[in-house]
């Protein structure tokens, strides 16, 4: 197993949790909030929203950046 293979399962990884994340974020603010049973994980809607929003940004992040690493090449074949 090569670095390249390890980068690119974390790259399809992000993408398919960045796909996930986004779908779960609702146009009307419900969000997280929708599914039910948030009470357990978040305190309140508002928290759970903000958390929701850290973690999709953070997965963009990751993806793009891993998009721009894969796509130049600088990784060991």
């Amino acid at each position: 197993m090569t670095v390249t293979n390890i980068v690119q399962g974390i790259w399809a990884f992000s993408a398919v949790g960045l796909i996930v994340l986004v779908l779960l974020h609702s146009p009307k603010g419900d969000g997280v909030a929708a599914i039910g049973g948030q009470a357990q994980l978040f305190s309140s809607t508002k928290s759970a929203e903000t958390t929701l929003n850290r973690v999709t940004w953070t997965l963009t992040v990751i993806f793009l950046g891993l998009t721009v690493v894969l796509s130049a090449g600088w990784l060991p074949k």
